[in-house]
């Protein structure tokens, strides 16, 4: 009993000195396994463009990784898609916030949303495609929140100065914003709308629909 006890300092004092001095590697280790995180994202999100059913075998092979690798940081293809979607939902946040809504009009804001919004779902077409089959709902609008809110805070500031419409919901209003933009997305996955055109084709769409400028019957 008696030796216990002087170990039970010994063991505490020995791991407080791990924790100041971490063990030589662990730094590598980690960026190595930073380096593999990004390595299996990046090649899942390349490969979810051309086809949404790849499977985790062929995602590690394009990452130049083993399948046991892949499988040590996500433990199924559900995980690896809600990954994707988190990192696509939060760079859509970042550049949205740095679009600053709250700036000039709410219609001008309205279409700087839109054209940000979708720049970023360009960049990860694919991955909304490959979400809706792999997550619920729940899921799916719990990853788009942090936009959903800008979009909430835009729509309500727009009704407020009477540039959008008040004969609607706002939360309808923002579904559908919602929805067309991911809808943008499908449409060029499925070759239906150009790329190059979506921005444009999103921004009438959605004017047309969300302000008062136009005229309605």
């Amino acid at each position: 009993m008696s030796g216990m006890a002087h170990d039970a300092p010994a063991t505490a004092a020995s791991a407080a000195r791990s924790r100041r001095h971490p063990r030589r590697g662990q730094g590598p280790r980690r960026r190595d396994a930073e380096r593999n995180v990004n390595a299996i994202l990046d090649a899942a999100q390349d490969l979810f463009r051309k086809d949404p059913d790849a499977s985790m075998t062929e995602i590690a092979k394009a990452a130049g990784l083993g399948r046991v690798t892949v499988y040590g940081h996500f433990e199924s293809r559900e995980h690896l898609v809600e990954a994707l979607l988190a990192r696509a939902t939060g760079e859509a946040e970042r550049i949205v916030a740095d679009a600053d809504l709250a700036r000039g009009s709410a219609t001008d804001a309205l279409i700087r949303l839109i054209r940000t919004s979708w720049r970023v779902l360009d960049q990860h077409r694919g991955v909304h495609a490959v979400a809706m089959r792999s997550l619920a709902p729940e899921q799916l609008r719990r990853h788009h929140g942090g936009v959903l809110d800008h979009v909430d805070r835009l729509v309500a500031r727009g009704q407020a100065t009477g540039e959008l419409r008040d004969d609607l919901p706002r939360d309808w209003l923002v579904s559908v914003a919602y929805a067309l933009l991911q809808n943008a997305a499908d449409e060029v996955d499925a070759g239906r709308l150009d790329a190059a055109d979506a921005g444009d084709v999103l921004v009438a769409t959605l004017t047309r629909a969300l302000t008062t400028a136009c005229e309605r019957p």
